[in-house]
């Protein structure tokens, strides 16, 4: 045997164990939500459904009818909070990397200091604000608001740093040729951004996706509740319908999936380019 591979082995195990540790809960989800819920917790557990009951996938539509909908206004939420986080990220970065005007590292310094501002200290004050505008029980609070919130904070020093890896020669052969700033940007550095940007795209959705405080907060209008809303309604005063749920969560977990799945390449790319010099 190859004395590299050898050196390796421990490694790999290492890899190996962390991986089960990290997929076990997966494993566990599916597996329950093909199970009978007289088999759920059966001890010693059943590792693999016997049967397999598909029918808890449609049975998750009888008991939630709003479930697609809810599917569909967290699809459409997060795209849009994904494409205007990356749009204005990527402005304010280029602007902060590339545009000299007065103060710009202190005002730098300052947005950044507001990643270390949670998200629930400011809960109330937007829920005042929002009220007061009669914006609340809308999807509102939950696109235009974050497109300014710490994940866009989080794209702008993201942004920033990769900006700054441009050679300056850039911009200049570009203002020779006549552009201006804006089509600076547009036509060159934006494209150029791709990497970076896929990497804040996968955060800002994932974290979209997965928003569970501000719908509870904002949203009272059952047909206009999130997938983390709606997965909180297979729990009632009867107890938890495990199998229904797991069932949920699984079809819940697919473009989360899918979308690291497309995107992996260059959200690495994007990892790996944005602390180069």
């Amino acid at each position: 045997m190859n004395n590299s591979i050898v050196r390796h082995i421990p490694a790999y195990i290492l890899l190996l164990l962390v991986s089960a540790v990290i997929l076990f809960p997966f494993l566990w989800m599916i597996t329950t939500a093909l199970k009978d819920p007289t088999k759920i917790f059966m001890f010693p557990p059943q590792w693999l459904p016997d049967p397999f009951v598909w029918r808890n996938f449609t049975d998750v539509f009888s008991k939630q009818p709003h479930f697609l909908l809810y599917f569909w206004n967290s699809l459409y939420i997060a795209t849009l909070v994904t494409v205007g986080t990356c749009l204005i990220s990527a402005m304010a970065g280029y602007a902060f990397a590339k545009i000299p005007f007065r103060f710009r590292n202190i005002i730098f310094l300052v947005l950044l200091s507001g990643m270390m501002i949670p998200s629930e200290v400011t809960a109330v004050p937007m829920f005042v604000w929002m009220t007061k505008l009669g914006l609340t029980d809308s999807h509102f609070p939950l696109i235009f608001p974050p497109m300014l919130g710490r994940e866009a904070l989080f794209g702008v020093f993201l942004l920033r740093q990769f900006f700054i890896t441009i050679p300056g020669d850039l911009d200049e052969a570009a203002k020779i040729d006549g552009c201006t700033p804006w089509k600076t940007f547009w036509s060159i550095m934006f494209p150029l951004a791709g990497p970076s940007l896929s990497t804040l795209a996968i955060f800002t959705f994932l974290h979209s996706w997965d928003n569970y405080f501000d719908p509870l907060i904002f949203i009272s209008t059952d047909q206009l509740f999130t997938l983390p809303v709606g997965l909180k309604l297979f729990t009632d005063a009867a107890g938890t319908q495990w199998n229904l749920l797991m069932a949920a969560s699984v079809m819940a977990t697919l473009p989360l999936m899918l979308v690291f799945f497309f995107a992996q390449k260059r959200f690495i790319e994007g990892v790996a380019m944005t602390g180069l010099k």
